[in-house]
Order: C-alpha cells, then sequence, then structure tokens
C-alpha cells in the first residue's frame, strides 16, 4: 500500500476500535437486534437516494449486506448484550482476519505470502496473549472476561466468521467506489434484524426499547453509522476492491489495541504484563504483513509474491491495462494496478 492508503486503513481500525465502546454505552435497554436495525436504517437513508448503486449485480450487494452488516453486528450486538465486555468483544472478533485469508486462498486463489502468513499468525499470537491475559489464564484477573458466556464467545466468532465471508465477496465484486457499496448493501440489512428482534424479543420489548433509547442512543448511533459504516466501510470496501485481502485485513488487528487503550482509560481497566505483551506482538505483526518489517529469508531463494528484483510489500508492478477495464479510481487515488499478493501471472514490465 501507498502511505495514504496505509494511513487510511490505520485511521479505520482506530474508529473500529474505539466503536466497541460506543455500542456497549449506547445500547442501554434497547434490544440489540432493533439497535443494530436502527443503525443500518440510518446509514441507507437517504444516502441510497442520492448516491448511484454501484456498478455490480445487486445480488453481490446483497452478499456483501448480508456477511458483512446483517451477519456480522447481528452476532455481535447479541454477544455484547449477552455479557461480552467491549475490549474482549474487539479482540475476539479479529479471528476474521484468520477466516478472511482462508476463505481468499480457496474461494479467490490468492496465496498469501511467506510475509503475510508469519504477520498474520503473529498477530494472532498476540490476540491469544492479550485473550489469555484478561481471562486470567496467566493469573492476575483484570476482570475483562469474568463471567463471560459461552454463548457469547461462540456468538462473537460467527460475527467474525461472517464478516471474513463479506471480506471476500467485497473483494470479488471489485465495485468502483467503497461509499455506493457500503450504503447500497446496508438497505438489506435493517427489515431483517427488525423482523429477527420481533422474533426474539417481541414488540412490547422493541417498543420499550425505542421509548427509552434516550441521547447516548442516539449518539451512539450517529458514531456507528456515520463515521464507523459510512466513513470506516467506505475506505475498507474501497481498499478491498484495490489491494488483496492479505494487504488490507490485517491492519484491522490494530483495533482491539484501541479498544483496550480506550477501556482502559474510560473505563478503569487497567491492562496487565499479558496485555501489553500481546499488543506489541499484534503490532509487530501487522508490520511483518504489510512488509515493513522482512521475514529473514535464504539467500538465493526465490522472492517470494509481492517482492520483485529487492522491492519492498506493497509497491506495484506496473498495471496490465486488462485488469483496469471497467474500474476506474478516483483522481489522485494513488497508485492502480496489479498489487502484491494475488494469486496470478506478474504482468509484462513496461518498456
Amino acid at each position: 500500500m501507498n502511505r495514504r492508503d496505509t494511513s487510511l486503513i490505520i485511521l479505520v481500525a482506530a474508529l473500529w476500535g474505539f466503536n466497541f465502546l460506543v455500542i456497549d454505552w449506547g445500547m442501554g435497554s434497547v434490544p440489540p437486534l432493533l439497535f443494530a436495525a436502527i443503525r443500518f436504517a440510518v446509514v441507507a437513508v437517504p444516502a441510497c437516494f442520492f448516491i448511484p448503486r454501484p456498478p455490480v449485480p445487486f445480488r453481490t450487494v446483497a452478499a456483501v449486506g448480508a456477511f458483512m452488516s446483517l451477519g456480522q453486528f447481528g452476532f455481535l450486538y447479541l454477544s455484547m448484550h449477552l455479557g461480552l465486555p467491549p475490549g474482549l468483544s474487539a479482540l475476539i472478533l479479529q479471528g476474521q482476519v484468520v477466516f478472511t485469508i482462508v476463505i481468499a486462498a480457496v474461494a479467490l486463489r490468492e496465496r498469501p505470502s511467506v510475509s503475510q502468513v508469519a504477520g498474520v499468525g503473529l498477530g494472532m499470537i498476540g490476540l491469544a496473549v492479550v485473550a489469555c491475559g484478561v481471562l486470567g489464564i496467566f493469573g492476575g484477573n483484570t476482570g475483562f472476561g469474568a463471567h463471560v458466556p459461552v454463548i457469547a464467545l461462540a456468538l462473537c466468532l460467527l460475527a467474525g466468521l461472517s464478516w471474513g465471508a463479506g471480506n471476500v465477496v467485497s473483494r470479488a465484486s471489485k465495485a468502483p467506489g467503497g461509499l455506493a457499496l457500503t450504503v447500497w448493501s446496508a438497505t438489506v440489512v435493517p427489515v431483517p434484524l427488525a423482523l429477527l428482534s420481533l422474533l426474539v424479543d417481541g414488540p412490547a420489548a422493541m417498543g420499550r426499547g425505542l421509548e427509552h433509547i434516550g441521547w447516548h442512543g442516539v449518539l451512539s448511533t450517529v458514531y456507528t453509522a456515520g463515521l464507523c459504516s459510512l466513513v470506516g466501510y467506505a475506505i475498507f470496501n474501497r481498499l478491498l476492491s484495490r489491494y488483496p485481502s492479505g494487504h488490507v485485513v490485517p491492519w484491522i488487528l490494530l483495533a482491539p489495541v484501541v479498544a483496550m487503550i480506550c477501556s482502559w482509560a474510560l473505563l478503569g481497566e487497567d491492562p496487565g504484563a499479558a496485555e501489553l505483551t500481546g499488543a506489541a506482538l499484534l503490532v509487530t505483526g501487522v508490520l511483518i504483513a504489510q512488509g515493513t518489517v522482512r521475514v529473514p529469508s535464504r539467500a538465493g531463494s526465490v522472492p517470494e509474491a509481492g517482492q520483485d528484483g529487492g522491492k519492498a510489500d506493497g509497491e506495484h508492478l506496473p498495471a496490465d491495462p486488462a485488469q483496469q477495464a471497467g474500474h476506474e479510481e478516483p483522481a489522485g487515488a494513488g497508485e492502480p494496478g496489479v498489487l502484491v499478493g494475488e494469486a496470478r501471472a506478474v504482468p509484462r514490465r513496461l518498456q
């Protein structure tokens, strides 16, 4: 990735990390599925009346919405409603990194490079260390994971699986412009979530939730719908359309670091040695996955995918014109072209 896109994905990770605290703070007595439905209703309306539908089949748009929004946030909101704390929610949800790269390798034939495998592996070890710390496995439980129901943990893992599938569908669609895909994929979310809330919670609970949503619920919805969905997913989907999944998704491993820092600063949840060690491993893993920190290789070995004659991971090879057909980037969007990590033939160099 170029520096601008790297800065943008770090911004997205920061927005999404703080998002967990905002959801927990704003949900209150509102049924979780209804709260999620309100969020995506705000994302979709009135924006869908002003933003043209992305030039891809609507079934693709609906699939992105079903996996990346309906499934992910339906499961996530339920898990937090059942007692999963914000910091731990952020950690478990990052299973989506592994799910995304595995699904992309199978469905899109995107073979991860050695750096990506090593970086993601180290990042997941960091997540495991942090999780063990907050659950008190190393002793000195900080209280994050006390009395967390197993069903809440399972629902959060399902949220990560749904997010991973949505990442791959979004990547495969190559829809130009992330904002249009974000808005239009949100149109398929509110009605199913509201119907599920009606079945699970009943009309009386829905009515009480709407009556007592309060100003904190409104502010929470503005943050999650405006900054996290419209801004965050617009950037994220755009980057997925330009880069292989393995070069975008590992950066989201920074979100739980942000969530834990915010939990410490705002909720008084002090991270212990395990949490700090895990966070350090996590950041190092992201840097390795992106090629900023190199994995040592044997002399004379064939460069891994994405490296070209000693070029750093993240630099672009010249674009094959056929790759650009039907996919025009906005002016100043960065360096278009075939990107590192894709399992396809390396294009001819410009003479």
